[in-house]
């Protein structure tokens, strides 16, 4: 009766070390699909915001180039009214292209409270480090996630479990061509 309970008991143990295994790499197969969903929604949200980022400051920069000629002209304008002794007519022009140029800044400052197209352009490259930060380090979960995955079902006893119930493979890890292309040095694995 005792060798029963032992042979119970042994099987017992080796059931619940199974299913410990079986469930650690379903977990870590989870983990690597939440990854890589979460590159998919970095990448995302990169290529909604970039072209919306670019559209804002097209339109930046348009404004910026339509008012510089304005400016310039009223500038010259200002400037041959101080060489001439009386000129009304001059006058005239420059007070109505002062006003008409004082108009439509105040119209485009109520747009667009920053006119400043550097400041955009800064702030338009900081978005993009941003996003593009916030995708590497969405792949280098995912990296992370499937080296575990992969030494999960790899290792010993998992190996067994794997190959006899899960029966998963190992996953690729992300990997940038252009940017190996750039080492010299390759890992001989």
């Amino acid at each position: 009766m005792d060798l029963f309970f032992i042979i119970i008991a042994i099987l017992v143990v080796v059931a619940i070390i199974i299913f410990s295994i079986y469930n650690a790499i379903v977990k870590e197969h989870n983990a690597v699909q939440r990854g890589w969903a979460d590159v998919l929604t970095q990448e995302r949200q990169r290529s909604r915001i970039i072209p919306e980022l670019d559209r804002v400051l097209q339109q930046h920069q348009d404004y910026e180039k339509d008012l510089l000629p304005k400016i310039t002209a009223l500038r010259q304008g200002i400037n041959a009214l101080k060489d001439n002794k009386i000129d009304t007519k001059l006058q005239n022009d420059v007070d109505q292209a002062s006003q008409a140029l004082m108009k439509g800044i105040n119209v485009a400052v109520e747009a667009y409270p920053e006119l400043r197209a550097s400041e955009s352009f800064a702030k338009f490259m900081y978005e993009i480090t941003e996003q593009e930060e916030n995708v590497g380090a969405a792949v280098r979960i995912f990296n992370q996630n499937v080296a575990n995955f992969n030494g999960c079902i790899q290792s010993f006893p998992n190996n067994l479990v794997n190959s006899f119930f899960n029966k998963k493979h190992t996953i690729e890890v992300f990997s940038d061509s252009k940017a190996q292309a750039e080492f010299e040095y390759k890992p001989k694995f």
